[in-house]
């Protein structure tokens, strides 16, 4: 059985590598009715589902592979994508970080790609915490953003009667549903952008620059530390890391802590930017 899975999967890696996603995520299916313990069919399978954007089910092939192995790195990665898909902000965070902790702890050379997943987490869990907010400043607002948000599920649901009706494909459903999603959010930042405009002050954007942000603890730098290779830390994440391990966590190098140097002018930024914007110590 497990010879029959292998060969199977290998098909499947064949098929994806060829940019046949739907014939992997089938070699895939059938190598786990072969061999249903092997965490990596369920990562690959999910994987492939992620670039079909079969959202729903990379979620159940990452739950069945964190199941069968607890630090399943690429089951928490992928978890978090299709979790941000589906637009779960909080769960894609927990889901990442889970992710992180693993390269941190397992040495992963993987650590800067999660760490990118993590922000995009945070800084999506913080627009649905903006958007409420300005919903809240305009009842306006709030009625032409639902209103969009109901002709999107309009639209999507036509698709689905399409893929129902064998006029389209899944795999071109999706793509269709995706398109229709980004189009949404692409009117909903304009005309967000548009009540900016007329209010300012309460109805601006609230956002914190990249580069204020640590890459360990993903909040703003109080004092930060540069390395030799010229990123910078939080002065007190980077020490909490040196008690694990003394390597940068980005770039997995040897690091010392006499190779820290304060970041002034960092600093000065990062402190003026919070005395200016009380509220990004939240963020």
């Amino acid at each position: 059985m497990e010879n029959k899975a292998v060969a199977l999967k290998e098909e499947g890696n064949k098929r994806f590598s060829e940019g046949d996603f739907e014939g992997a995520q089938a070699f895939y299916t059938m190598a786990i009715q072969k061999d249903p313990k092997n965490t990596s069919l369920f990562t690959n399978r999910a994987f492939a589902r992620i670039k079909l954007r079969s959202w729903e089910g990379c979620l159940e092939d990452c739950i069945k592979a964190i199941e069968l192995q607890r630090n399943n790195l690429k089951g928490y990665y992928y978890l978090a994508q299709a979790q941000l898909a589906l637009h779960h902000p909080n769960e894609a965070l927990s889901s990442a970080l889970m992710a992180y902790d693993i390269c941190i702890n397992s040495n992963d050379s993987s650590t800067t790609k999660v760490s990118d997943l993590v922000l995009q987490a945070k800084k999506e869990k913080w627009e649905v915490r903006e958007r409420e907010r300005l919903r809240r400043r305009s009842h306006l607002l709030r009625e032409l953003e639902d209103g969009l948000a109901a002709t999107a599920v309009l639209e999507a649901e036509e698709v689905e009667k399409r893929v129902r009706g064998g006029q389209l494909s899944a795999s071109g459903g999706q793509e269709e549903k995706a398109e229709i999603q980004t189009s949404m959010q692409k009117k909903t930042q304009e005309l967000q952008n548009i009540f900016a405009i007329t209010d300012p002050e309460h109805m601006q954007r609230r956002e914190v620059p990249d580069y204020m942000i640590d890459s360990i603890s993903f909040s703003i730098m109080h004092d930060p530390v540069i390395t030799k290779t010229g990123q910078s830390y939080d002065r007190s994440t980077i020490m909490e890391h040196f008690r694990r391990s003394e390597t940068d966590p980005l770039t997995r190098e040897p690091l010392r802590l006499e190779e820290l140097r304060p970041n002034l002018a960092l600093k000065q930024a990062c402190q003026e930017f919070l005395e200016q914007n009380g509220w990004a110590v939240d963020w």
